[in-house]
């Protein structure tokens, strides 16, 4: 028995390399050698096939169908499943900085297990990873909701036994296995990967592998073997990609119209689908907002592990006490932590997420949100995303390209009496003509014979008979009416209709009409002929051998049209500073068409091809200054995106395909539509349930306004409590006791935290959501150095007011300093949110949203309530005199004079704020 098609490796990339990289080598090494094979196959006679597989044109035996599906397992392709919720549990508490919250609340437990901080961190660690995993969950439900399979079983053709007749039955999709004779009918998914043996005028849709937006013909019989076609030769040899080959039906394809029957040659893992859905599963690379946050992170690590020791050494040198001084090293680094910093990403995230589900968007991931809103370039594939995905008559010309009525007459008589399947093409034509128009044109002709179309002569013709109202009465008058390509029409035409004369096709004209439709072909149409012939002895049947001495009448010309919002909803993400480019796995002509039809500024549209001879480094080049890529396959695409990160871009890609699965992994958000292929859905970060662009802006202002509220709580939090640490190094190393007792600094913090809850419901200048907003862990430093200090300013100067003014300049009147800090420090704090939350001047040209306005004002209140409430006692507070409260205004509205100055000249020095 001659072995069957062997299993694709499990792993094919070379070692030494990044995890990405290794997958995309991966990718790259499997459909390269899933390719190879199934070139074998279409290139081998179709009994020779049967005879590798061990399989006759029958069908298998159900028992040796058993077999095999045992051998080589079920007909599935690998993919995303949704992680146990007990580990997307855990991954939701992954971050680096809830790491140093849990390591700073085991450190109180271990001083003091009494000790509230400790509550109030875990409190606020359990709340933020809670919150992302059930807004993840519910949004990965949802998204399992999404999947529709079109169809669930297939015809197969099988045995009962090796003498018994062949039987067809309805088989589940999963069950197919290689050998297997499949049935195909307009509107199958194809199951697996066939080689055709017989068909009729069959035509698949293959945009989900390959962009195209037109259907292509396929026959059990390659075009280069009947002489049509390039010649392998001058195509540099025989062509590897299956998707191109006529006589190889693929996975994940579907029939349009026609029927066809084909054997298996492979199924599950060793498809064409399969080799790349196997390297699509498991980690997903690490996306701009990941690396943002870690950056983030560290720096605030970094900074807490040079404040910390140096306030520890202070305070231990100075007072001579270290158990005192390490307890409040460790609440200052409580202090300079902003502990609600998970908790509030999580919070933005999340409700960015709900907000975009009120436009019918589902965000499976949270972080994309944010992605969404930092991506300046967004890659999208053309057929289904920027097009309706269907197939429409353009325009109906004559032989000199102008617009006639008469060729729009005679292609819907071609289609509206032919007997076959009506392929997309026909529908379009028949779709273009008004019902009122068929009725008369029902009354005028009816059928006599039809031409089928075949895969030869890529053209079928209708015979009909003019009734006696629009022919010679008593005489009957047969017309011929053939359309089909171009070139194979006009080899039969030997006259043209040129304004209602029947004029000889001359070698001038020829080449006239010709040019006609190749300039029609270069502007992204596809072109049909129409032709006609008057018989001259009517009769019952006509052949192929009556298709001759043909009249041109004129051509067809379809398109897949852009959608009617695509123009707009692109200009806007470029009015938002998106850049958009085109990948698609169409041809460039077609591409082209469509984005200059789009609005795109097209330049020089790329091949797929040519990218595979530039190094990283020069594709980096290309990338940049090109907007359309065309004839694009999956490995291609992928590496164009990363291309694009590579060059500093956080990038976008927009598909609904196979074939765009690998790009919607690599990019830093992925976006997909609900009716896209399941792998496609799978891969993707956010889904569309409306296939509405117009949403895509939506998406990025609300991106842009969550990451404008994290940054701005870190900014403001972070700032703050450097300024509130470098007041404590100066207070230790001056005056004689605690400036302000552990627990002081815990409650004054937790304060001022839960003021910040309201962060996330806040809104966002308009200017700052023009253009694309990106983690800046450097800025953040830089803000945190000069604006944090201004607060030390005022810190010192209520130093000086309490220590000479209200004589609290001893351990017997520590309580009074401490007491009195306190409050300008809470009030300070809270106060300063409006200042840095927007780079115009707060409450007159900038107001914050409501919520953030009642935070403020019940953290102040609390503030003041806190030295002369009940709990003042046990947490070291004395009552503050009157007189305490004029200097306490003082120096706030310095306070927020002297930053409004310096955020001025901030500005004007770096350019940026926020």
């Amino acid at each position: 028995m001659t072995m069957l098609t062997p299993r694709t490796p499990t792993k094919l990339a070379p070692p030494g390399k990044g995890r990405r990289e290794r997958k995309a080598a991966e990718l790259e090494s499997r459909t390269r050698l899933a390719g190879e094979r199934l070139a074998g196959f279409s290139a081998r006679p179709g009994a020779s096939v049967l005879q590798e597989l061990s399989a006759t044109r029958s069908g298998l035996t159900h028992a040796e169908a058993a077999l095999r599906l045992e051998r080589h397992g079920a007909n599935t392709v690998a993919h995303e499943r949704a992680p146990l919720w007990w580990v997307q549990l855990a991954k939701a508490f992954r971050n680096p900085f809830i790491a140093v919250l849990v390591f700073l609340a085991a450190v109180m437990w271990w001083q003091d297990p009494s000790d509230p901080g400790v509550v109030i961190l875990s409190v606020m660690v359990g709340i933020s990873g809670l919150l992302r995993f059930w807004q993840e969950f519910r949004s990965g439900r949802a998204a399992e909701a999404l999947k529709k399979l079109v169809t669930t079983t297939c015809a197969v053709q099988r045995r009962a036994g090796s003498g018994s007749a062949p039987t067809t039955f309805e088989v589940p999709m999963d069950r197919v296995v290689p050998g297997d004779v499949v049935k195909l009918a307009a509107g199958d998914l194809i199951p697996a990967d066939l080689r055709l043996i017989t068909s009729k005028d069959l035509m698949v849709s293959q945009a989900a592998l390959s962009g195209e937006s037109l259907p292509v013909a396929k026959a059990d019989t390659r075009s280069e073997d009947l002489g049509l076609g390039v010649p392998p030769a001058e195509r540099g040899g025989e062509s590897t990609d299956p998707v191109e080959a006529d006589n190889l039906c693929l996975m994940g394809t579907s029939v349009t119209s026609g029927t066809a029957t084909g054997v298996v040659v492979a199924t599950g893992a060793d498809t064409y689908f399969g080799s790349m859905a196997g390297s699509l599963v498991g980690e997903r690379p690490q996306t701009n907002f990941d690396n943002g946050v870690r950056k983030v992170s560290f720096l605030l690590i970094r900074f807490m592990l040079v404040m910390v020791p140096v306030v520890f050494a202070i305070n231990g040198l100075t007072k001579g006490d270290w158990d005192e001084a390490f307890l409040f090293g460790i609440a200052v680094a409580v202090g300079l932590t902003p502990e609600m910093l998970p908790m509030v990403v999580s919070a933005n995230l999340a409700r960015g997420a709900v907000a975009m589900s009120q436009r019918k968007v589902v965000v499976k991931r949270l972080n994309a949100i944010q992605n969404l809103g930092a991506m300046d370039v967004l890659c999208t594939d053309k057929t289904g995303t920027l097009t309706e995905d269907r197939i429409v008559l353009d325009r109906y010309l004559d032989v000199h390209g102008n617009e006639d009525d008469e060729v729009l007459e005679y292609g819907y008589l071609n289609s509206h009496f032919q007997t076959g399947l009506k392929n997309l093409m026909d529908q379009a034509v028949i779709n273009r003509v008004d019902e009122a128009e068929e009725v008369v044109v029902d009354a005028r002709f009816s059928m006599v014979d039809e031409i089928p179309f075949d895969f030869a002569r890529r053209r079928m013709s209708v015979v009909l008979d003019r009734n006696s109202i629009v022919g010679e009465l008593g005489r009957p008058e047969h017309v011929m009416i053939t359309k089909g390509a171009v070139e194979e029409v006009l080899d039969l035409c030997t006259h043209m209709r040129d304004r209602g004369e029947r004029v000889e096709l001359t070698g001038r004209l020829r080449s006239h009409v010709t040019r006609i439709a190749e300039d029609n072909n270069r502007q992204g149409l596809r072109v049909l002929a129409v032709a006609t012939r008057t018989m001259d002895t009517p009769r019952e049947t006509y052949s192929v051998a009556d298709e001759e001495q043909l009249t041109l009448v004129g051509f067809l010309a379809f398109l897949d049209p852009p959608k009617a919002d695509a123009a707009r909803a692109l200009q806007a993400l470029a009015d938002k500073g998106v850049a958009v480019k085109v990948v698609t796995g169409d041809n460039d002509l077609v591409a082209a068409r469509v984005c200059a039809d789009v609005g795109l500024d097209v330049g020089r549209v790329v091949l797929g091809t040519e990218t595979d001879a530039l190094d990283d480094t020069a594709l980096r080049a290309l990338a940049a200054r090109t907007t359309v890529f065309a004839k694009v396959n999956p490995v291609q695409k992928a590496r164009i995106v990363r291309a694009l990160q590579a060059d500093g871009h956080t990038v976008g890609f927009l598909g609904d395909g196979i074939n765009d699965a690998a790009a919607l992994r690599d990019a830093d958000v992925g976006i997909s539509v609900d009716t896209a292929v399941d792998i496609a859905k799978e891969s993707a970060d956010i889904i569309l349930l409306e296939k509405d662009l117009t949403v895509l802006e939506q998406g990025v202002i609300q991106g842009r306004t969550t990451f404008g509220n994290t940054i701005k709580y870190i900014k403001m939090t972070a700032s703050s409590n450097f300024g509130n640490v470098f007041s404590v190094l100066v207070a230790s190393a001056f005056i004689p006791f605690q400036p302000m007792l552990a627990i002081m600094l815990l409650v004054q913090n937790l304060v001022y935290d839960i003021a910040q809850l309201a962060t996330p419901w806040d809104r966002m200048d308009e200017e700052y959501l023009r253009k694309p907003r990106n983690w800046d862990a450097k800025g953040i430093g830089r803000f945190m150095v000069c604006i944090g200090p201004i607060s030390s300013i005022f810190d010192i100067a209520m130093f000086v007011i309490m220590w000479n003014v209200f004589g609290a300049d001893s351990e017997a009147h520590q309580a009074l300093f401490q007491s009195g800090w306190f409050i300008e420090g809470l009030l300070s704090q809270t106060l300063i949110v409006h200042m840095i939350r927007t780079r115009k001047i707060p409450f007159i040209q900038s107001r914050a949203s409501w919520p953030v306005m009642v935070m403020t004002v019940l953290a102040v209140l609390t503030g003041l309530y806190l030295p002369f409430s009940p709990l003042a006692a046990s947490l070291g507070f004395v009552a503050l005199p009157a007189s305490y409260f004029p200097w306490l205004i003082g120096v706030l509205l310095a306070y927020c004079m002297l930053t409004q100055l310096l955020k001025t000249l901030y500005i004007r020095r770096f350019g940026t704020w926020l």
